[in-house]
């Protein structure tokens, strides 16, 4: 050819409009292709900050209609595991409990309890990181959260708590609202199982195999960081496990043989007796 015009052969295409309808259908395709994905995702989560308004309204009227608010704590655990330690754990075994459950779902994670008082700085909160909360304030905010879940549907408002100093927090919310909603079907309950078999069953097992009550300890001792080792490693420090133990840097106990294996112990034993103890109450109700 001559001129400026080439011809539309090698490596020359031409490309051709859509016919009228066929961008339409396209998109049609591609939003059918993606809804089972979304629908997956909704369906694969438990965590309720995981899905979209519409994702937990559906969740409910389908029959999800248990809510569980896991309550950490911001604290001191020692040199060797993180200021975060009881938020990372209460989600994670909160995460097996509903999934063992089938019906329910997991709030958002409590991180501020109360930890001792700040002038002067008593218990944890003499150790840098540590968060305090007066405990009115914590029982309001567990109260608030709970007349939450009322409202959008939730029948069963289940509190755990992985720190033992505000259990009978707990117990004052669950009371509270129980005799205000007697004549509702709502009902809260404080699961104070889920903390009393890290402490009873857990360490039962762990001196049926010869571990010393000094050496399980009371806070960052060899109880608290196997069971912190099975659920995520990256919470515990591995080079420092082998220092020994100082009160003064925050640990009570002996965490010199802690192990995930241990640890698992403490995992199925929480998740059994938390599961039975929810079942339970939601049967009483």
């Amino acid at each position: 050819m001559t001129g400026g015009a080439r011809a539309p052969c090698g490596r020359y295409r031409i490309i051709r409009p859509m016919r009228p309808g066929t961008a339409s259908l396209v998109l049609l395709l591609a939003a059918l292709l993606w809804l089972p994905v979304r629908a997956a995702h909704a369906a694969s989560t438990v965590f309720l900050d995981e899905l979209t308004w519409t994702e937990l309204r559906d969740a409910v009227a389908a029959g999800s209609t248990t809510v569980i608010v896991p309550v950490g704590g911001t604290e001191q655990s020692g040199p060797h595991m993180t200021l975060g330690k009881h938020n990372v754990r209460v989600r994670a075994l909160a995460e097996r409990v509903a999934r063992e459950l089938g019906n329910a779902l997991v709030a958002p994670v409590v991180a501020y309890v109360p930890e001792g008082g700040v002038s002067p700085p008593t218990s944890h909160m003499r150790f840098p990181g540590t968060v305090t909360v007066p405990a009115d304030t914590f029982e309001k905010t567990l109260e608030s959260a709970a007349r939450s879940f009322r409202l959008h549907g939730f029948r069963d408002v289940v509190l755990i708590g992985d720190h033992g100093g505000y259990q009978s927090s707990l117990t004052a919310v669950e009371r509270k609202l129980n005799r205000e909603w007697a004549a509702t079907p709502v009902r809260v309950h404080a699961v104070l199982q889920y903390y009393r078999a890290s402490e009873d069953a857990y360490k039962q097992a762990l001196k049926a195999r010869g571990y010393r009550d000094d050496e399980i300890g009371i806070h960052a001792g060899l109880a608290d960081a196997s069971l912190a080792l099975a659920v995520d490693p990256r919470i515990v420090r591995a080079d420092r496990l082998k220092d020994v133990p100082r009160a003064a840097d925050g640990t009570y106990g002996d965490p010199r043989r802690a192990s995930a294996e241990l640890g698992e112990l403490g995992v199925n034993a929480i998740v059994r007796e938390t599961v039975e103890a929810i079942r339970q109450a939601v049967r009483r109700r």
